[in-house]
């Protein structure tokens, strides 16, 4: 399906290095058809042109050009660079960066600067990538949105009076607007997904233990930022599938400082081809058997189904019976939040928490509580993967609503029924109960221009296998992204 007629206008100009695909624009720097310096100047170009409106940039990194020369110097003097050459990154601001201010998107930090990176830009720095700058989420990523009391919201660029989704809302936007080819989100709940979908850009949330984390939700220093341990994981948001493999296969691998990552395999990042994956069994659901969808997502879903079933024979409608989660994420969330940390600091700075964070401090919670999640998580677990066991991948919708008016939290209504703010995300939180890959691919559009996205679900650590049915399902639906909302 085509863009939406009178829905923008160039944003990819063929004269314009951030039109390429991450490879070629790293091939272009090393063999010096353009300069990293000259990459930067674009992205930095991008963004003035266009973030006064949308706000996806909540900070610049004023090192961003002398990081490009370095590049170029490295080259010009013969030496290696790394794979992401000259690559203009933007990191979410719930990631640490190194002398750059870090909000978490919370007044709490407003001012704060870390001494040290994430494990993963320190990886992208590695890798020669140029960070531009960290983009705007909610408050330390506690909503499918993109707004909080530091920053001005973010607003969606296919329409500035709806949300992107979040909580990796800037790094969206970003994204899709052309400010940056990559982006780095995180998702522990649906926060990389879901914004991609409503964006209409790629986004994957990678096995968890694939991409390490740390300080990020493992450093007790930082109430707010160290919670969601056992849910959080770390990715890329990109034009699509291939040029999500290529960044993957710079972050991820284990560290000493997460205890949970797990070791690279060989060939990881390798995308396989369609007679590859011919024999391959899909099983899709339009509602996991207890969501209300609205129809035009419901509809554009199942359009894309049919088409892929003209390519991969076996795809049958089914799904695990795990019934709706929606209590059981908000249980575990609160289970691993610094809650006394978090209230400590907000009563030293006479600060007032709101929003989900501010109805998990307020709540009282029992250890029977938390318990009984426990417990369910591993029956969801257990469900999933006996039914894994028939099925290489499971197909939803992305989200049940396509995007809905900023600074709410969600639709007053789905399908004309009235519901509870967060319905609209069923089918995200499954993959990080599990731990399991998976990612949202961009298939189409709602009547009035809301693109929808595709979530492709895989099994334990298949994440190659994630990545090459979505390079696939990009292939067969053909969207046209030679030009984009704003």
């Amino acid at each position: 399906m085509a863009l939406p007629p009178n829905k923008g206008f160039d944003r990819l100009a063929k004269n314009t290095p951030l039109s390429l695909t991450l490879l070629e624009l790293t091939h272009a720097v090393t063999q010096r058809q353009w300069t990293a310096r000259e990459l930067a100047e674009a992205s930095l170009s991008r963004i003035e042109e266009l973030d006064h409106g949308l706000h996806a940039f909540c900070t610049l990194d004023e090192t961003a050009l002398e990081q490009a020369d370095e590049t170029d110097r490295r080259l010009s003097a013969g030496l290696p660079v790394g794979p992401l050459a000259g690559v203009p990154v933007a990191v979410k601001d719930l990631i640490c960066t190194r002398g750059m201010r870090t909000t978490f998107g919370s007044r709490l930090y407003a001012d704060f600067v870390p001494e040290q990176d994430d494990i993963v830009v320190e990886r992208l720095r590695k890798a020669g990538a140029t960070i531009i700058g960290k983009t705007n989420t909610s408050e330390f990523g506690y909503g499918g949105v993109g707004h909080n009391h530091v920053f001005p919201t973010t607003r969606n660029p296919w329409n500035v009076a709806l949300t992107p989704g979040g909580s990796s809302a800037g790094s969206a936007v970003a994204v899709s607007t052309g400010m940056v080819p990559l982006a780095l989100g995180s998702d522990g709940g649906g926060s990389i997904r879901i914004p991609a979908s409503l964006c209409g850009v790629f986004g994957m949330k990678p096995s968890w233990g694939r991409v390490p984390l740390y300080p990020s939700c493992r450093d007790p220093r930082y109430p707010g930022q160290s919670g969601w341990e056992s849910l959080e994981h770390i990715g890329p948001l990109t034009r699509n599938a291939t040029d999500a493999a290529l960044a993957l296969s710079v972050i991820s691998g284990p560290s000493a400082h997460d205890r949970h990552s797990v070791p690279s395999e060989s060939g990881d990042w390798v995308l396989s081809s369609l007679d590859a994956m011919a024999t391959i069994r899909i099983a899709f659901t339009s509602d996991l058997g207890f969501a209300i969808v609205d129809p035009e997502v419901r509809s554009v879903f199942e359009q894309a189904v049919e088409r892929l079933r003209m390519a991969i024979s076996h795809i049958e409608c089914a799904y695990p019976a795990v019934g709706n989660t929606e209590a059981l994420l908000d249980t575990l969330v609160a289970l691993e939040t610094d809650r006394a940390g978090l209230k400590a600091m907000a009563a030293e700075q006479g600060i007032d928490l709101d929003g989900w964070i501010g109805s998990i401090l307020e709540r009282t919670w029992t250890g029977d509580q938390f318990t009984a999640a426990i417990m369910d998580r591993k029956r969801i677990a257990n469900i999933t993967a006996d039914f894994m066991r028939d099925f290489d991948f499971l197909l939803t919708p992305t989200t049940a609503s396509a995007a809905f008016p900023i600074d709410t939290y969600g639709p007053d209504k789905i399908a004309g029924q009235v519901v509870p703010p967060s319905s609209w995300v069923p089918f995200s939180a499954l993959a990080n109960f599990t731990g399991l890959p998976a990612a949202s691919v961009p298939i189409g559009f709602t009547k009035d221009g809301r693109p929808i996205g595709l979530q492709i679900m895989g099994r334990h650590l298949d994440d190659n296998g994630v990545l090459s049915l979505c390079a696939i399902v990009e292939k067969i639906v053909a969207l046209d992204h030679s030009s984009t909302p704003v």
